[in-house]
């Protein structure tokens, strides 16, 4: 809970959901804003309240549509700055941008780079995220950037759900997911396996070599996003093919871009589990896709900044 009435909590366009979710668990109320377009799409915003000398906390996922919701934060950013704010968190479930974190091949951008840049001299004094798609982004600000983890909130489902232990094992999509799974098998007690697989062009890949024994197991996938379900699904098709017995998937971002929704509709995983930190529309609400909501893990983080309390203690295992 916020005490504090120095403390103001807005959001934009991309996440009314989950930021009235906050900010209810803050025990607050959402700050008054209005964003508005001219005829050609320019983004024109205006701040309905004072935050003169107060400490605010900026809701706004860069979710579809990305460049959209990126320059509305941006925009937001300027207002606030320009009301003399006392400080401006940014609280960004989702981080639009974050696959490109290197130069994987010549003459590329690397654009998670560009944003937090775009954030900081926008006037940004504090980023708040979740599982960013690498860690070492958080490297690519001045400021203070808090890396919030969805890791207990999954973990807490699948072992309400009794899915832990040596019945099951928690499977790596790819290589550079290893040390992902490992936390994951770490809360259920249980092994792992990876798949080796190789990308021939953005959003498709396939998978090589099964990496560990998956016979007679529940195979449990863990992933950051989930975009066009193309690494999941294949997955699952070749855990399935290799003896085990079901095939979950979680992730903290469900992306689900163009056939991802088909895809998963048809697939052999009999459960998708994701976070609120992208809002989904009704066309990609499945029956096979569970929802949970990563407000409270926000909110508590929020009062714990305001509190100048440790943000640690959110993401150890005695939460079970």
């Amino acid at each position: 809970m916020i005490n504090s009435k120095d403390v103001k909590i807005f959001c934009g366009n991309s996440n009314h959901e989950l930021a009235e979710k906050i900010a209810k668990y803050c025990g607050a109320e959402l700050g008054a804003v209005a964003v508005m377009k001219f005829e050609d799409g320019e983004i024109n915003i205006r701040i309905d309240e004072t935050v003169r000398g107060r400490d605010v906390f900026l809701i706004q996922s860069t979710s579809n549509p990305v460049n959209e919701n990126l320059m509305e934060v941006l925009i937001f950013i300027d207002a606030l700055r320009r009301a003399s704010a006392k400080s401006i968190t940014v609280v960004m479930p989702y981080y639009g941008y974050a696959r490109q974190d290197r130069k994987a091949n010549p003459r590329e951008p690397i654009t998670s780079k560009l944003v937090a840049n775009l954030l900081t001299k926008a006037g940004a004094t504090r980023v708040m995220t979740m599982d960013l798609h690498a860690d070492q982004i958080q490297g690519f600000f001045d400021i203070p950037v808090d890396h919030l983890q969805a890791l207990p909130l999954l973990a807490k489902y699948f072992i309400d759900k009794g899915l832990h232990g040596e019945k099951v094992v928690v499977v790596s999509p790819d290589i550079g997911g290893v040390k992902r799974a490992r936390k994951l098998a770490e809360w259920l007690d249980c092994k792992i396996v990876i798949i080796d697989k190789r990308r021939p062009k953005p959003n498709m890949s396939e998978v090589m070599n099964v990496i560990g024994e998956v016979e007679g197991k529940i195979a449990i996938f863990i992933d950051d996003m989930i975009d066009t379900a193309g690494t999941i699904i294949g997955g699952a098709d070749s855990i399935i093919a290799r003896g085990a017995i079901e095939a979950y998937a979680c992730c903290s971002h469900g992306i689900f871009s163009g056939p991802a929704i088909e895809r998963i509709k048809n697939s052999a995983l009999k459960e998708v589990v994701i976070t609120d930190s992208i809002q989904q529309n009704e066309d990609k609400r499945l029956d096979k896709i569970k929802i949970l909501t990563s407000s409270e893990i926000f909110a508590e983080a929020i009062s714990r900044v305001v509190r100048n309390e440790a943000l640690s203690e959110l993401f150890e295992k005695k939460i079970m």
